[in-house]
């Protein structure tokens, strides 16, 4: 039952992830033996539903990355269906006000301190009720990871940063420079200057900062910033790009227009 990757964050070891956009458990089992520290399975925007993110937990049990899922919502409803199907640290996105951070802690909570409905019978997270222990237990492992990606959520970072429960902060790159009116370039400087000053309130708060960056230079300097966990990587992109640069070795093929400086994925 111990959460490996939410006691990392407490000991301020940085985690490197990948992100898992395939929603596929072949996939999902195939990267977990690639030496990660964790692995982001997108309820978001891959085309996941609650067996495909359960067939991918299943697929990266046995190996030593930690899976992360982010629900498609903050949904009190989906988020007790993730942890009861074994999720121990959940990534919620869009949580612009304390108000939003404050459900999704009281979402992986037992009563009394949350809202979580009690099922463990019929569980995996519980192996079915064989973890004896794994009520009083269970919120003591959830990791809550919340994303603020807008410019409300920023203006409001320190509130939910103040929020009892909250593990660490993500900030979501992509959707933050669009709100921020620079869409397709999280680069920007007026971009990189909020994402700065946001690393530096979440590590003054004691919390884990966290980011997606393939632009590996922009990488490493948020992990110099003291970001803990961060992913580096999509697989999509990875099966993409090194697929097109297979093909266009044998074949004229065009490019894509992709300007890598400029991408989050």
């Amino acid at each position: 039952m111990n959460n490996a990757f939410k006691q990392a964050l407490g000991d301020k070891q940085a985690q490197i992830g990948l992100w898992l956009g395939l929603a596929d458990s072949y996939s999902a089992e195939l990267l977990a033996g690639a030496g990660f520290d964790w692995l982001l399975i997108d309820g978001e925007h891959a085309p996941n539903d609650l067996r495909s993110v359960l067939a991918q937990l299943q697929a990266v049990a046995p190996y030593r990355s930690h899976p992360v899922v982010r629900p498609a919502w903050n949904d009190p409803v989906l988020i007790k269906q993730l942890l009861d199907i074994g999720a121990q640290t959940l990534l919620v996105p869009m949580v612009q006000s304390a108000d939003d951070a404050a459900l999704a802690v009281k979402a992986c909570r037992y009563p009394p301190q949350g809202i979580r409905g009690v099922g463990s019978a019929l569980a995996r997270a519980s192996r079915w009720n064989r973890e004896a222990d794994y009520l009083p237990r269970a919120d003591g492992q959830i990791c809550l990871l919340v994303q603020i990606e807008t410019r409300l959520g920023v203006e409001n970072l320190e509130s939910i940063l103040a929020v009892e429960g909250v593990d660490g902060v993500f900030i979501g790159p992509a959707d933050l420079s669009a709100d921020l009116g620079h869409l397709g370039n999280p680069s920007h400087p007026e971009v990189q200057a909020i994402i700065t000053a946001s690393i530096a309130k979440i590590v003054a708060a004691d919390k884990a900062p966290g980011i997606l960056m393939t632009n590996e230079t922009l990488a490493q300097h948020y992990l110099d910033l003291g970001a803990l966990f961060v992913a580096v990587g999509v697989d999509t992109t990875l099966l993409a790009r090194s697929a097109e640069a297979l093909a266009a070795r044998f074949i004229s093929t065009p490019a894509p227009a992709i300007d890598s400086e400029k991408s989050v994925y």
